[in-house]
């Protein structure tokens, strides 16, 4: 079973690695499986897709061609920004004064 990944849906990352190394962005989707997360606007691959008709209409919006989309960058390649002073940071797990798990900044101790 592989291990929880840190990194969640909607948290601001910095790449360490590759080819978008040093840039920042919002983390889009995870494959916790895979250990994957898709950065929005970052690691752009194109796709060749097929025109389909979309949910809200059949006809009107057929979408098609080469398309541009997120790639998959591994977990490693990423780093938390720290809220305080958005510099790259690790990630903790602790216990808030409810019980409950919370993750922070190792930098700064600030929770997300």
């Amino acid at each position: 079973m592989p291990k929880p990944l840190r990194i969640r849906k909607d948290d601001q990352v910095v790449v360490i690695g590759g080819k978008d190394a040093g840039k920042t962005g919002r983390v889009v989707r995870t494959e916790p499986k895979k250990e994957r997360v898709y950065v929005e606007h970052l690691n752009m691959v194109k796709r060749h897709e097929r025109p389909r008709p979309t949910q809200d209409t059949q006809k009107a919006a057929q979408i098609g061609g080469i398309v541009e989309k997120e790639g998959p960058i591994h977990v490693s390649n990423v780093m938390l920004l720290d809220p305080k002073d958005n510099k790259p940071t690790r990630v903790g797990v602790r216990r808030d004064k409810g019980g409950k798990r919370e993750r922070f900044a190792k930098r700064s101790g600030a929770s997300f």
